[in-house]
């Protein structure tokens, strides 16, 4: 049995760039039907950001677009409110991402589109809670990262480099898609039994923030302690009130860190992360793994809370140890006895790994012509029951008269929209 999660439910997909579309790929691989509005003539700012071949939609839009429909709409023209009060009507999930206020303002908020289809799911995406001092900010994603507490906790802190960092991970983009689809599901859920749709707010801050809840942790631990065990700073540096940056101890109490393997720095990826765990017998394993035995007798190492004193010569002894030795070779060392570990990979080396094309992890998507296949991160999660079928995104407007066709449109009133500025950019001069 291979049965689609989301059979049978319609989504207007009214978002654009990267948190509200990774939201509506995510439903539409689950088996739903999504409508995506796009502008006339131009539609998805990423469909032209990051090009990597002129007139042809770029890897950016490409990864977060596939198996949706195109409706080509302008929502301001009076025949386009029309169209889309039409798809409202219809529809089971509402989701948009723009500007605080640009849907009030085109006559679709949530308590207008609540009284079109009062069991219409509306999903929204903004940067910041409506309570937010920000909350008239314009968020990107470095935006909802630095104040989330994302960038002041990432990075180095001494020397040159010891500024706020953001992450590599969409932690305010994708990652607010992520959270935004679990609150729709859960709406979905709940319909069920209340058989009213409900209003789903989600924030690119809020996201960002509950994956730095360990953070707010460690703040509530500095609150108490005025210092933090786990940090390499402890005990020779003095902790301000703040958590600050710790590079790339772990976090969680062990002591983990990056250490640099053969071909480093030469090879900027050639780097392992290895944990050293707290518990007696796994220290034990460890040391005797790294030929360390003598660390089992030495009271500065064969207690956990001694180690956090002395994490720094843990430190500079493993990298003296993994210096000379492959990432791989390390992780083949180490791993038999249970010494949490991994090489630092590259995206090259992610995308190069045939045991990743399972059909979920990294997925080949052919877009046919001049692109051909390319790759892009599947579903995250399996189904012992559903497995998607990863298809192509569609060109701009592609499904505009399929749509208007299924929604009653005859041909003439068609050529009508397009001719009006709705479903076609009007020509220069013209409004």
């Amino acid at each position: 049995m291979n049965y689609a999660p989301l059979q049978g439910i319609k989504v207007v997909d009214f978002t654009n760039v990267q948190s509200g579309p990774s939201c509506t790929q995510l439903l539409a691989w689950l088996g739903a039907d999504v409508i995506k509005i796009e502008r006339p003539g131009s539609g998805d700012a990423t469909r032209n950001e990051l090009q990597f071949m002129p007139d042809e939609p770029s890897y950016y839009f490409l990864q977060l677009n596939s198996d949706k429909k195109s409706l080509t709409l302008d929502a301001a023209t009076p025949d386009g409110k029309a169209i889309l009060t039409k798809l409202i009507q219809e529809c089971d999930i509402f989701i948009e991402n723009l500007h605080p206020g640009a849907m009030d303002k085109l006559g679709f908020s949530w308590e207008e589109v609540h009284k079109i289809n009062p069991r219409c799911i509306y999903g929204t995406i903004k940067g910041f809670p409506v309570s937010s001092r920000f909350a008239d900010l314009k968020a990107y994603e470095p935006i909802a990262q630095v104040t989330a507490g994302a960038a002041s906790t990432t990075g180095w802190w001494t020397g040159d480099n010891d500024v706020p960092t953001q992450s590599g991970a969409a932690l305010g983009d994708s990652n607010t898609g992520m959270h935004m689809t679990i609150g729709i599901l859960s709406a979905l859920v709940q319909r069920q039994h209340t058989g009213e749709g409900v209003y789903v707010y989600q924030s690119m801050h809020n996201a960002c923030l509950n994956l730095c809840r360990i953070k707010t942790r460690d703040q509530l631990t500095l609150d108490k302690l005025g210092y933090l065990t786990q940090f390499p700073q402890y005990p020779d540096t003095p902790f301000g009130d703040f958590v600050p940056r710790s590079g790339n101890q772990e976090g969680s109490g062990v002591l983990g860190w990056t250490y640099a393997c053969k071909g480093a720095p030469q090879d900027p990826n050639a780097y392992a992360y290895i944990i050293l765990q707290r518990g007696e017998k796994d220290f034990e394993l460890a040391c005797k793994a790294f030929g360390f035995e003598d660390w089992l007798t030495n009271p500065d190492f064969n207690t956990a809370d001694a180690r956090d004193k002395h994490k720094q010569e843990i430190y500079a002894r493993i990298g003296a140890w993994a210096k000379d030795k492959d990432k791989m070779e390390i992780v083949k060392l180490l791993s038999p006895a249970g010494v949490p570990c991994g090489p630092v990979l590259s995206t090259k080396e992610i995308m190069d790994d045939t045991s990743l094309y399972d059909g979920n992890t990294l997925v080949k998507i052919n877009q046919g012509g001049k692109i051909g296949e390319f790759v892009t991160v599947g579903v995250p999660f399996t189904l012992s029951n559903y497995q998607p079928t990863y298809g192509p995104c569609p060109d701009l407007g592609q499904n505009t008269e399929e749509v208007l066709t299924a929604l009653g449109y005859s041909a003439e009133q068609q050529a009508q929209f397009k001719a009006n500025g709705t479903t076609a950019p009007l020509p220069d001069g013209k409004m």
